[in-house]
């Protein structure tokens, strides 16, 4: 187990990033040459790139045309199925408070309409999680993994710049 004496136990180094596709020796990285010290990196360093911090690479993302497909897959989902259930939860609430007599109309036995709506009530919210999570994964899930990949990609080489740097 290393020491550390906290001038750098914060900073991320080439070799501790946590990635498992991520072969640090294979690549070079961290590879001792005969004094103890690490060697240079096999692959050409690429030319200095301009400094960018996570808040410009996750703006770049924001502003791709993957990110606003997503974005507008979500919305063309959410904004109809949101309206469609509350519209279903207000005329529950309000034909209860304004007809009770319609509501308490027995439909079979002791179960009247607000007991069946009621229970619709309940039917629609696991309906409507089930589509949600159906939409999210045939529509929206591959595309928001690759743009996550895309980051991590951004910023990894962004941390590998920088301690390279140092």
């Amino acid at each position: 187990m290393e020491k550390h004496d906290g001038r750098d136990a914060g900073r991320v180094r080439p070799g501790d990033l946590k990635d498992p596709w991520y072969d640090e020796l294979a690549s070079g990285w961290g590879e001792l040459d005969g004094t103890g010290a690490p060697m240079a990196p096999a692959v050409p360093a690429p030319a200095a790139a301009p400094e960018r911090s996570a808040a410009d690479i996750y703006l770049e993302v924001q502003a791709s045309a993957a990110f606003q497909e997503v974005r507008r897959r979500y919305r063309r989902f959410v904004i109809p199925a949101v309206a469609a259930f509350f519209t279903w939860y207000v005329a529950y609430v309000v034909t209860a408070t304004a007809a009770p007599e319609l509501m308490a109309r027995p439909v079979s036995g002791a179960v009247n309409v607000a007991m069946v709506a009621g229970l619709a009530q309940f039917a629609s919210t696991f309906l409507l999680t089930w589509a949600y999570a159906r939409h999210a994964r045939l529509r929206r899930d591959k595309a928001a993994l690759d743009l996550r990949w895309v980051v991590f990609e951004q910023k990894r080489e962004q941390e590998l710049r920088q301690g390279s740097e140092r």
